[in-house]
């Protein structure tokens, strides 16, 4: 009698062949299946939408973190692509003897600008509170944290779908393209209500300029006067002019990606070279995501910043007799270049730039955070 078997494991056959142990992601945490022998990669039954929720959850905390943040600059903004807050600036530069801002060059506009800005902004708190500085900062974050919501989750899983089925699970510029657009199309379509109510209640002032006082109480009677007056349609003015800022969010993604793959192959030449990090270097490793956010906005809403003016006044309330002074998207541009001049086109421009470039950092350095918490990645 033999004992073919005295040194083998119990429970292994002797026709079983041997499998290494899983390993485990760096990236992720994740347990991996090891390659085949042969060298082949072993198939897995991932699905292109795992973890698809963290992404829905990290940009909802990013927006609201970076909306709370910047609202007083969010209110000024609006007040300064108004119609209203314009004539009120042309009047006021007429009785200092000042020319028309349109005839100016564009150094002494763009100065006459930030200084009316800052005017602004000290002037607001003193004549209606420091609470007017966070106007609607309700329905902004009722808006906010479902757009950003929407916009990461379809962003983050339309990269990861197009990839896995159209080009063999790698990314590129076209799959950044594709994706952000179909994400700020959906974005825009479902939060369009919000936003309007947000910019109405902006605008509503304590007195008016005929005696009146405010017209809306919060966000549900603007909402309720809206649908009373101008019925469903009315929550949908300007989503022209938000699908035209599609094309700001689909820029912005595609340098944020550009530039985070350029920071990715700075880290990976590092290691490479086996050289001690500098002060530089670690500054870098550290913010290096949250600048490039930060940049990338910058960038993608200064080539297309005139849409945020044009948003704005197609959400206007109209007049007294129901008439509205802009009827479409070609229009408005049409009119607004006609009557103001083109420097009207980037009104609150200073106040604009100076809330999206911190709020993309805050926004996209959160979203990158809460998703490493959450054991997921935004790359491929």
């Amino acid at each position: 009698m033999t004992f073919d078997h005295a040194g083998q494991p119990r429970g292994i056959r002797d026709n079983a062949p041997f499998e290494p142990p899983l390993t485990q992601s760096r990236e992720t945490g994740e347990v991996l299946p090891s390659p085949r022998q042969d060298g082949a990669p072993v198939a897995t039954d991932g699905s292109p939408f795992a973890k698809s929720w963290a992404h829905f959850v990290a940009g909802g905390l990013g927006g609201m973190a970076s909306a709370t943040l910047t609202a007083p600059l969010d209110v000024l903004k609006t007040r300064l692509q108004s119609t209203y807050y314009q004539q009120h600036l042309a009047a006021a530069r007429s009785a200092r003897g000042l020319p028309p801002i349109e005839t100016m060059s564009l150094f002494r506009s763009s100065v006459l600008h930030i200084r009316e800005t800052g005017e602004i902004l000290w002037e607001v708190p003193k004549a209606e509170g420091w609470r007017a500085l966070f106007k609607g900062l309700g329905p902004n974050l009722v808006g906010v944290v479902p757009a950003r919501a929407i916009n990461f989750y379809a962003y983050g899983n339309g990269k990861r779908v197009i990839s896995t089925y159209f080009n063999d699970g790698k990314e590129a510029p076209w799959i950044h393209l594709c994706a952000a657009a179909c994400a700020g199309i959906a974005t825009g379509t479902a939060t369009n209500p919000i936003w309007l109510v947000k910019t109405r209640l902006q605008l509503d002032k304590n007195i008016h300029a005929d005696g009146r006082g405010r017209q809306y109480k919060n966000a549900l009677d603007c909402t309720m006067q809206t649908l009373r007056k101008e019925g469903v349609p009315g929550l949908y003015r300007g989503l022209s002019a938000s699908y035209l800022g599609v094309t700001e969010s689909t820029m912005h993604w595609m340098l944020y990606e550009q530039m985070k793959a350029y920071l990715a192959r700075r880290e990976e030449r590092m290691a490479n070279s086996g050289r001690p990090l500098t002060v530089w270097d670690q500054t870098i490793s550290a913010t290096g995501t949250v600048a490039s956010a930060g940049v990338a906005k910058f960038v993608a809403a200064l080539i297309t910043y005139p849409h945020e003016v044009v948003r704005t006044r197609l959400r206007h309330v109209p007049s007294e007799n129901g008439q509205l002074k802009y009827t479409g998207l070609a229009q408005c541009f049409r009119l607004i270049w006609k009557e103001e001049g083109m420097a009207a086109l980037y009104g609150g421009l200073v106040p604009h730039m100076l809330r999206v470039v911190p709020s993309a950092a805050i926004m996209f350095g959160t979203y990158e955070g809460v998703l490493k918490l959450l054991g997921a990645k935004s790359n491929m």
